[in-house]
């Protein structure tokens, strides 16, 4: 769903709470989530950037060395120092997934007893650490945590590349799937889970493991599910208010890309999951874009346009140089042209090719600039 014909972000994202920025790896989607918040931040909003990219890049964009479990306001001074003097607040956390788990824990156990038992099972620690998807889990439930008990104007979400971004719009149903399940309802009931469950030959098995490794891997299980017994109701009611968070209208998805055909490719592709989920998108940010060759002019006369001010020879050597940018000008027109029409985007914001990398504040601002022009 896009808004009218505006190439800036001003006022697509006027209303918004929660912007989500998907895409390929590799097209400069963690720089512009930075530049998203502070380009809001120059608002006069408080806006908090996360990052759930382990890369972790988001740090560096910001100028920083690391960044913390919980948002931490960005220093002013640091901001002044490199000629970015916002009149909003800009915030900004990497998640740490568990510790956002523990957290869970800690909030909606029943009592201590019950919160140490399971903060101290292994199977909860590796379920909390190291299990595909978990990261995803752990962001859209610290991504609920902040919209509901901080007072942030805007949430900028960076998110890892594309096809684990759809990892993170399917997160909550197959959880609430899980929880309301027969599966888990076996787990849960008292008496018999070895013989009903894992039946003869297999708990076999794990006695042989237990003996050979000293883990006891069915009664940990068993432990483990009993004790998540007492937190299940509260989980369930948490992912429920996710998956109506995705879909508010306060919330946005924005799709980030470059003008390179694979990226453009995952970008039409992102595009019809987020459709066919329900999720509403305010726009196509495509980075990287070179805007500037010949210009219309063929070689010769550029050339000789330029030849009274360089010289015949640095003129030659200018004209040819610009020829070959001239190429990628061109492919990029026609890729953001096709992307246009198949994403049904007819004004995405176009970021152009800059000189350098981004490493700093001064240059996430020179982004922001190009997003909310």
């Amino acid at each position: 769903m896009t808004r009218g014909k505006e190439s800036g972000l001003e006022a697509r994202l006027r209303g918004k709470r929660v912007l989500v920025c998907v895409g390929a790896g590799g097209v400069g989607k963690t720089t512009t989530s930075a530049a998203i918040a502070l380009g809001l931040a120059a608002r006069g909003e408080k806006i908090a950037v996360v990052t759930i990219d382990p890369a972790r890049r988001l740090a560096a964009a910001l100028g920083l060395g690391e960044l913390s479990g919980e948002p931490r306001q960005i220093d002013p001074a640091l901001l002044a120092a490199q000629g970015v003097t916002p009149p909003g607040e800009l915030w900004a956390m990497a998640l740490d997934v568990k510790r956002t788990f523990d957290e869970i824990v800690t909030r909606l156990a029943p009592d201590a007893r019950s919160r140490e038992e399971i903060l101290a099972n292994p199977i909860y620690r590796e379920l909390s650490s190291a299990v595909a998807g978990v990261q995803e889990l752990g962001a859209v439930t610290k991504l609920y945590e902040l919209y509901r008990e901080h007072n942030f104007d805007v949430i900028v979400l960076d998110t890892p590349p594309s096809r684990n971004a759809l990892d993170f719009l399917e997160t909550p149903g197959r959880l609430l799937g899980f929880l309301e399940g027969r599966a888990l309802k076996v787990f849960l009931s008292p008496g018999g889970l070895a013989a009903r469950v894992f039946g003869r030959s297999t708990g076999l098995v794990f006695a042989i493991f237990s003996r050979v490794t000293g883990v006891d891997m069915l009664g940990e299980l068993s432990s483990f599910f009993r004790s998540l017994s007492g937190i299940i109701d509260g989980f369930g009611e948490r992912t429920r208010g996710v998956a109506e968070l995705l879909r508010e209208e306060s919330t946005s998805f924005l799709i980030v890309t470059s003008p390179e055909p694979e990226p453009a490719r995952e970008a039409v592709f992102l595009a019809s999951k987020l459709t066919a989920a329900g999720m509403a998108r305010d726009g196509v940010i495509v980075n990287r874009v070179h805007l500037h060759g010949l210009d219309g002019h063929s070689t010769e006369e550029l050339s000789g346009l330029l030849a009274s001010d360089l010289g015949d020879s640095l003129a030659r050597r200018v004209a040819h140089n610009l020829a070959d940018f001239d190429v990628l000008v061109r492919r990029d027109r026609d890729t953001i042209a096709l992307l246009s029409r198949e994403v049904d985007e007819p004004a995405p914001v176009i970021v152009p090719h800059l000189d350098q990398d981004i490493q700093d504040l001064a240059g996430l601002s020179r982004i922001a600039e190009h997003l909310f022009a």
